[in-house]
C-alpha cells in the first residue's frame, strides 16, 4: 500500500492541484494554532471544494441530553417526508478538536439524498475542553436517546446505522461495540477513513507523514489535546484495531455490525484502516472496503474537484441502501 520512492507520484492530477493550492494559499497549519482558532480555520474553509449540497424536505435542530446533563447540539435531515425512515446516525471528524456540524453538513445532505434515509449529524463535545473518553460517551449517549426518540421523530429505531469520517468513524466504531455488547443491533457501520490504531508507526504513517493534507505533526496535535495520558491511546475505544479491554485482552470484534469502509490510498491512516478490516473479516464481521486510489484524507469533501469524492458517495449512499433493505 505505502511504499513508493515518490508518494507524491501517486497522487491523481486533480488531487495533487488542490494539494499544491492548500500550500500557495499559506494559511498556517493546525498545530500552529490554539484550538479556538483552529476550529475557527477548519470552519472558514470547509465547504469551499464541496459538491452543493441537495435541498431536504426538512431538516431539524434537536438537543441530545446526555449522561451528565448536557445537552449537544444535533441536525436531523430528511430527503423526504415519510414516517419510519432509517436513520444514519453521524459523528463528524476533526481529531476530536476541531469540526462540527456545520462542517460536515453538505456530506450528510448528500448521504441523506443519495441513500434516501434521514441523518442524524451530532455536535458531540470536543478536546482539550472534553478529553477522552468524554466523546465517547457522547457518541453513545447520542445513540441511547436517538433509540429512545426514534418513533416520535418519525423515525424506524429498528433501522439504525452508525457512521463518521476521522476520528467521527473512531466513534462510530466504539459506538458499534458498545452496541453490539448491549444487545442493541445496527444496520451498519459507515466509515470514511477512521482512525483505529493506537500507535502512529505503520508504514502509511512514515509514508504520508507530511504534503498529504492530514501531516504527522497535526496528528500529535489533536491527540495531545484529546488524550489524558499515554495510556489511553491503548484503550480500544480509540484504537479499536489494537487496542484493550479492561481485562488487557484485544476488543473482540465478533457480532459486529457489518462494516463499509471507504479509505484513502495516501492517508497515513490508510494501513490500519486496512489492517481493522482484516480483523473485523477474521471475526467474521461482513465488510466492504474500498480503497480510492491517488486520494488523500478528507477527500470525500472535496466533491467539486475529486471525482472520486462523488464515487465514494455513492458508494456509501448504496451500502447504506442496501443495510435498510432498500434497492440497490
Amino acid at each position: 500500500m505505502s511504499h513508493h520512492p515518490d508518494p507524491r507520484a501517486r497522487l491523481t492530477p486533480a488531487m495533487r492541484g488542490v494539494i499544491d493550492r492548500i500550500a500557495r494559499a499559506g494559511h498556517p497549519p493546525f498545530h500552529a494554532l490554539t484550538p479556538e482558532q483552529a476550529r475557527q480555520a477548519y470552519a472558514a474553509g470547509a465547504g469551499v471544494l464541496e459538491v452543493s449540497p441537495p435541498a431536504m424536505a426538512r431538516t431539524q435542530d434537536l438537543r441530545i441530553r446526555t449522561r451528565d446533563g448536557a445537552e449537544l447540539p444535533a441536525r436531523l435531515y430528511l430527503p423526504i417526508e415519510a414516517d419510519g425512515l432509517p436513520v444514519l446516525l453521524y459523528f463528524h471528524g476533526g481529531g476530536f478538536t476541531i469540526g462540527s456540524i456545520a462542517t460536515h453538513e453538505p456530506l450528510c445532505r448528500t448521504l441523506a439524498h443519495l441513500a434516501g434515509c434521514a441523518v442524524l449529524s451530532v455536535d458531540y463535545r470536543l478536546a482539550p475542553e472534553r478529553k477522552f473518553p468524554g466523546a465517547v460517551h457522547d457518541a453513545w449517549d447520542s445513540l441511547a436517546w436517538l433509540r429512545a426518540e426514534a418513533s416520535a421523530l418519525g423515525l424506524d429505531a429498528a433501522r439504525i446505522a452508525v457512521g463518521g469520517d476521522s476520528a467521527g468513524g473512531t466513534l462510530a466504531i466504539a459506538t458499534a461495540l458498545q452496541a453490539r455488547d448491549a444487545g442493541w443491533p445496527l444496520a451498519l457501520q459507515l466509515l470514511f477513513y477512521p482512525g483505529c490504531a493506537g500507535h502512529q508507526d505503520t508504514p502509511s504513517h512514515r509514508t504520508y507523514a507530511h504534503g498529504f493534507i492530514l501531516d504527522e505533526p497535526s496528528i500529535s496535535y489533536f491527540f495531545g489535546h484529546y488524550l489524558r495520558s499515554p495510556a489511553d491511546r491503548d484503550d480500544w475505544r480509540f484504537a479499536p484495531l489494537d487496542g484493550r479491554d479492561e481485562q488487557g485482552e484485544l476488543k473482540d470484534l465478533d457480532g459486529a455490525a457489518p462494516v463499509w469502509m471507504g479509505l484513502a490510498e495516501c492517508d497515513p491512516l490508510v494501513d490500519e484502516g486496512v489492517a481493522f478490516g482484516d480483523r473485523l473479516r477474521l471475526a467474521g464481521v461482513p465488510v466492504d472496503l474500498e480503497i480510492y486510489a491517488g486520494v488523500v484524507h478528507n477527500f470525500v469533501q472535496f466533491g467539486r474537484a475529486i471525482p472520486e469524492a462523488r464515487t465514494a458517495h455513492q458508494h456509501a449512499a448504496k451500502a447504506l441502501k442496501n443495510a435498510f433493505g432498500g434497492d440497490d
